[in-house]
């Protein structure tokens, strides 16, 4: 796969925009996890969740990443 390398690489944010952009992702993933805590039961399903807004958040930093 051509791009196999480039997923496994070190994307330094190399401006402070990357820097804002990768706090916005992070900042907006906390708030959906807090607000699901607040109102899911716990449970199997709430980990899975909570898990799944985790993923997002990697994959979205890694859009961030890289962006060409």
């Amino acid at each position: 796969m051509p791009d196999l390398p480039g997923r496994f690489d070190y994307y330094p944010p190399r401006t402070p925009e990357r820097v804002r952009e990768h706090e916005a992702v992070r900042a907006a993933c906390g708030q959906l996890a807090d607000a699901l805590d607040a109102v899911l039961p716990d449970g199997r399903d709430k980990a899975v969740a909570l898990t799944k807004v985790e993923e997002a958040m990697f994959w979205a930093n890694a859009a961030v990443a890289r962006r060409d």
